[in-house]
């Protein structure tokens, strides 16, 4: 564990890490490597299933069809955790399996081939006699999967998580509830989802909706951060779930996914009556799941009209909306109408990200992209400096994102002095 941070009882919370030391905003607090790992399968052809890099065109695994490679090199690092994996994938062929179940088996091949400690995963505790038994149905359906999808390359596997690994984790049932209530969703450094992973110490941090820390990933390196100042004895907080949304909506989801109700000092102050609520269902129930950007944009947009200026733009339901229509008008290439919905959202992302956030800083960074290609390079330069000012605390200034971030400005700093008037 690093020195910065010591696990111990939170009360009412079972396990928990808070600070030893006093914790500036911006430190990095630990980092940490997962012990199994996958692309996501919506992401499978688009990310190098090894180092986790974007590329348009990427090597294939000549037998299972999934695994891909942005080179021969990652290729060859990849295969001795592939090589066991990959003859699972083929008896599957041409069906793939969920995310999850992938994840586990990846954790138990390297649990049973003794390339991964056992401790930390004795710390992730799950509760199967609390859930709901909807939920424990679905969970032992994929215990099943799990069984059926090793039988080609561990037949015995029962016998073998009986007496091979320690005693948490020796049911495919306790596997996969360790595995879907544990695991990370690794992203990008624009924060999409490109893969899971497991990170059995850091798996120890609670919940708050107003969090102390965020996690940024820079490949499948998961990178904790401080957005607060944090006391020594103070809890290290992070969010679960996207803290974009009404209290009622954050409780269901935690109460529905992790299985608690929040009692932080977001979820108290009953925020929604704040100017927030407006008749959800006219919002809540429109919104679209068509995956044509044109007839999402039109929604969108007839949405946004219909609720008009009494409808004000930090409505939740309508910030949302709008962010929608701004992923449309950039996938269609409309980028005045994009750089019009994106300037909406910047104050409202002001008043719910108090604290250096990376969506904030992100969604900064967006708009400055959409000012730099229309030319406004002013503008761009200014909006790149405010994402500088928020990445930098969450991400590191040596992040890539970052990097990406400082030679945008340099660019627009640049093309600023070209149209300066020579003396």
């Amino acid at each position: 564990m690093a020195p910065m941070l010591e696990r111990y009882v939170s009360p009412g919370k079972g396990n928990g890490l808070r600070a030893t030391t006093k914790i500036r905003r911006g430190v990095l607090v630990t980092s940490a490597e997962p012990v199994a790992y996958c692309v996501s399968n919506k992401r499978a052809r688009e990310v190098c299933h090894h180092c986790f890099t974007r590329c348009e065109t990427l090597l294939r695994c000549s037998q299972c069809k999934m695994a891909r490679y942005c080179n021969s090199a990652c290729q060859k690092r990849a295969w001795p955790g592939h090589k066991t994996e990959c003859r699972c994938l083929c008896s599957l062929l041409p069906r793939h399996p969920t995310d999850s179940v992938r994840l586990a088996a990846r954790l138990i091949f390297t649990l049973v081939s003794g390339r991964c400690i056992y401790r930390g995963l004795d710390w992730v505790f799950v509760d199967l006699d609390s859930m709901p038994e909807q939920k424990k149905e679905g969970l032992s359906e994929l215990a099943t999967m799990l069984e059926l999808y090793m039988e080609t390359e561990i037949p015995d596997l029962k016998q073998r998580m009986t007496s091979e690994l320690p005693l948490s984790c020796r049911e495919a049932l306790s596997i996969i509830a360790k595995v879907t209530c544990n695991c990370f969703t690794i992203s990008d450094g624009e924060l999409q989802e490109i893969g899971v992973g497991l990170y059995p110490s850091l798996s120890l941090l609670n919940h708050d909706c107003r969090p102390n820390c965020v996690m940024v990933f820079n490949g499948t390196e998961l990178q904790l951060r401080a957005v607060q100042d944090i006391n020594p004895g103070e809890e290290l907080r992070i969010s679960y779930i996207e803290t974009l949304s009404l209290t009622e909506d954050r409780q269901k989801q935690l109460e529905e996914q992790y299985h608690f109700t929040c009692h932080c000092q977001r979820c108290s102050s009953k925020e929604q009556s704040i100017g927030l609520l407006y008749e959800q269902s006219l919002m809540s129930n429109s919104l679209i799941t068509s995956l044509d950007w044109l007839e999402l944009l039109e929604n969108c947009s007839n949405l946004l009209t219909s609720a008009g200026e009494e409808v004000p733009d930090e409505n939740l339901y309508k910030l949302k909306i709008t962010d929608m229509a701004l992923d449309a008008s950039v996938h269609l290439g409309r980028w005045e109408e994009a750089l019009s919905f994106g300037l909406k959202t910047l104050p409202s992302y002001r008043l719910y990200y108090p604290d250096p956030h990376p969506v904030h800083g992100v969604q900064l960074m967006r708009v400055g992209k959409l000012q730099h290609h229309l030319g406004c390079i002013d503008d761009a330069l200014e909006s790149f400096k405010e994402a500088f000012k928020i990445l930098k605390l969450t991400h590191g200034e040596g992040h890539p994102l970052i990097v990406d971030l400082m030679m945008k400005m340099e660019e627009c700093r640049s093309e600023i002095d070209l149209q300066q008037p020579s003396n």
